[in-house]
Formats: C-alpha cells, structure tokens, sequence
C-alpha cells in the first residue's frame, strides 16, 4: 500500500473493457493527483496492451487472470471489479477476503443471481468490507439536485414517482440484442442489467425500502417473426430493406453515429477505423440482423411499485425511443418536479404560489452517465485515502448495504413479469 495517505490511489484493475478503461480508467487519467492504476488483470492480450500503454503499466503487472494477480501483487490500495456480469462473484470473494482492509468497487450489477448477489453480500457483511457499488447516477448533479428538493419539501409530501429509461433504439439494439448483454444465460435479466440503476435511483428518492412490486413486459420486437421479407443473417449480405432499417448496423456504426466515438464503437472493433468498423460488422456480432440473433431478454418492461412510506412509483423501461435518456416526473402534495437527465433540465411547480421554474444544470462533457461515473470514482478515491488516513470511513452513498434494495427489487420485479404475481418484499 502507498506510504503517505496523500499519495495517489494505487489501483488493480480487474476487467479492462469500456468500463473499466473506458470509463474508471478515464478519470484516473484526467486525476492522476488521485489515483494511478498498477496493475491490470484481463484475458484478453490486446486489452492488456492497450491499459499497460495508456496507463504506464510494465508488463509484468499485466495478467491474463484475475486470480494471478491478486496473488502476485503485493502493493495496493483499491480494487476496481469491471468484469461482465457472470464475472463478478469470484473476484469480489477473493478481495473481500484479501487481508490489509483493501477498497473495493463493483461494476453493476453486483451479480446476475439473486443467489450469488446474496452470497457476496453475506461475505461482504462478515467481513466487514468496504465494497461501493457503481451506481453512478446518486452521484450526477441532476438527481442530487433533485433530492435536495424533495429534502427541502418544495412540492410537499413526495407521494407518486413517474420514472422512464429511454434506452434508445439503437442502443438497444447494441447492447441488448446484438451484444454482450442479449442473454439470460450469459449475462442478466435486462431489467437488472439496465435498471438496477434507475430502481437505485427509485429507491433514494422515495426514502423507504419497497413493500410490494408488479412487472409485466416481454421480448415483442427483436425476433425471427418479426424479420422483413428479404433480410439477411448479417446487414451487408446484400439486405434488401438495409436502407430503410432503422437497426441496420451499417447505419448504426458507421451513418448515425459517425464520426466514431470512443462507444459504442470501441466495442465493436479496437480498430474504429471506417475499415476496421466495417471488417469487424462483416465478421462479429454487431453485423448482425437484429432479427435473427440469439438474444431472449425483455425489450421492454414496466414495473409497479409501493414504498413503505406510502409513495407510489411506476418505472418504464424501453428499447423503443429516439433519444437515450431518463425523464422524471415526482407528483407531491403542493408541487412537482419534472426532469430530463441528458437534457439536464429540471422544472419545479409549487401549487402554494402558482409558480413554475426551469433549470438548466451544467452539461457534463468528459466521462459518462452526465457525470456519475466521475463523482462515483472522486468520492471512492477521497474514501479510499481518508480510509488510509485513519483506519476508517463511513459507509460509501452506494455502500453495498445501500444498493442491495435494486437488486432486490429487480429480482422481484422479474419474479412478478414471469408468474403475473404481485411480490412483497421482506420486510
């Protein structure tokens, strides 16, 4: 571990795809007075090429397995797990069980079972961890400011909450029906995969754990009876309504988001190149028609909810929108805030005074998710060194204790759209 407690965070980084690079290992860069990553475990060779090149990694701190660098590595201070999904529990076992007090956060979700997410939380608790899970959007301006709101009681006693995830069309497409995130079995419910963070979210606001939860929703769109008459396996085999098809990849990747920015292309191909875009949607996965992949998980979902407070709230989740954002609607008993996160605007109405205002937060232009993943990955550095300083910190505002509520949820939620049942949650 580093000598002085203001030293940089030395971080091992397990998982370096468009999370853990892309995303963590961003802000490491732009606050190398914060943090600096020493080592990085990943199976694939040119993901450990391209972070020992961006982040000064020697090679001999570059493992092709997590296992082999936990016991390889002596000198640090924090664990970053960006894993997939499925990934998740063995690393979190072996670093919570790892002596020396180290940090940890988790990529969400904490894991694709309830089963397992149970388990981890139970070692986590027994061993007295200091797990922060990636729920980024409690640490975005835009749903801080809203809390402080309903904090300040501006629209009264909080009682409904309208809540939708506009995933985007092509968004979905990407992750959830061409991508890593398409299938039960390989990754998670999309509910869970997408929605842990709005059901997070859900969960701050209202103020209260959830008592009970109905879900209904279904994969309706993206299958093989649904594919146009002359459509082939891949976009570029001579499709014939490639043109007019919204999900054609070669639209997507190389039309609609063109010029390439670092995601979703990244993703893709690390060549996002014109020519390595289009060798790689010739050859992989995103190439492929959108109608005749192997995806099963829901394209949308809605999900009903009551707190034990009494507030109500309702969550939308859809591939089938323009726009990737999350709106908010919050009803209360003298006013209402709406919002839209990637517009970052917010309008209060106060019933008391008939007054309406809107306000336009700072746009965030570096980092992702307006902001969250920077204020998640600033205040689990400033805990991990203040840990350093004195042995001790306090629960993290995503502490894993915090953030098991919308996995729960999730998982009940699931449990309702597959039987029909409303489900209570534990007390």
């Amino acid at each position: 571990m580093s000598d002085h407690p203001l030293d940089p965070v030395r971080i091992a980084l397990i998982g370096a795809g468009s999370r853990g690079l892309g995303a963590y290992g961003a802000h490491v860069l732009r606050r190398p007075d914060l943090a600096q990553i020493v080592a990085v475990a990943d199976p694939l060779g040119e993901r450990l090429t391209m972070a020992g090149h961006l982040h000064a990694v020697p090679p001999t701190h570059l493992y092709p397995s997590w296992q082999t660098m936990l016991d390889a590595e002596p000198a640090f201070d924090a664990v970053i797990i960006a894993t997939p999904d499925r990934a998740h529990l063995a690393p979190a076992l072996a670093t919570i069980e790892r002596a020396g007090g180290i940090s940890m956060l988790l990529e969400k979700p904490i894991c694709p079972t309830e089963e397992e997410t149970e388990r981890l939380a139970a070692a986590a608790d027994e061993a007295g961890a200091d797990v922060t899970v990636a729920h980024v959007l409690r640490y975005t301006a835009f749903f801080a400011r809203i809390r402080e709101l309903l904090d300040r009681g501006v629209i009264g006693q909080l009682l409904t909450i309208r809540h939708t995830e506009h995933i985007g069309y092509w968004h979905f497409a990407h992750s959830y029906v061409r991508g890593n995130w398409r299938r039960l079995d390989e990754a998670s419910p999309m509910l869970l995969a997408k929605a842990c963070h709005d059901l997070d979210i859900l969960r701050w606001l209202a103020g209260a754990p959830c008592a009970e939860i109905s879900s209904f929703g279904a994969l309706s769109h993206f299958t093989a009876a649904n594919a146009p008459e002359g459509s082939t396996a891949r976009c570029d085999e001579g499709c014939r309504v490639e043109r007019s098809c919204p999900y054609s990849a070669q639209r997507i990747y190389l039309e609609t988001l063109s010029p390439a920015p670092a995601w979703p292309h990244d993703v893709v191909s690390a060549d996002t190149s014109p020519a390595g875009l289009a060798r790689a949607l010739h050859e992989g996965p995103y190439g492929r028609c959108v109608y005749r992949c192997d995806n099963d998980v829901a394209d949308h979902q809605v999900v009903a909810l009551r707190f034990t407070n009494g507030v109500d709230a309702t969550l939308n989740v859809s591939a089938f929108t323009r726009e990737t954002t999350r709106t908010v609607h919050l009803m209360g008993s003298h006013g209402e805030i709406t919002g839209d996160f990637y517009a970052n605007e917010i309008t209060v109405s106060d019933f008391r005074n008939a007054d309406t205002r809107t306000s336009r937060l700072t746009l965030v232009t570096e980092g992702y998710h307006g902001g969250g993943d920077d204020g998640l990955m600033v205040d689990f550095l400033n805990r991990v060194r203040e840990r350093r300083r004195n042995g001790r910190v306090e629960a993290a505002r995503t502490a894993l204790a915090e953030s098991l509520d919308s996995h729960r949820m999730a998982f009940a939620a699931e449990h309702s759209r597959a039987s029909g049942e409303t489900v209570r949650l534990a007390a």
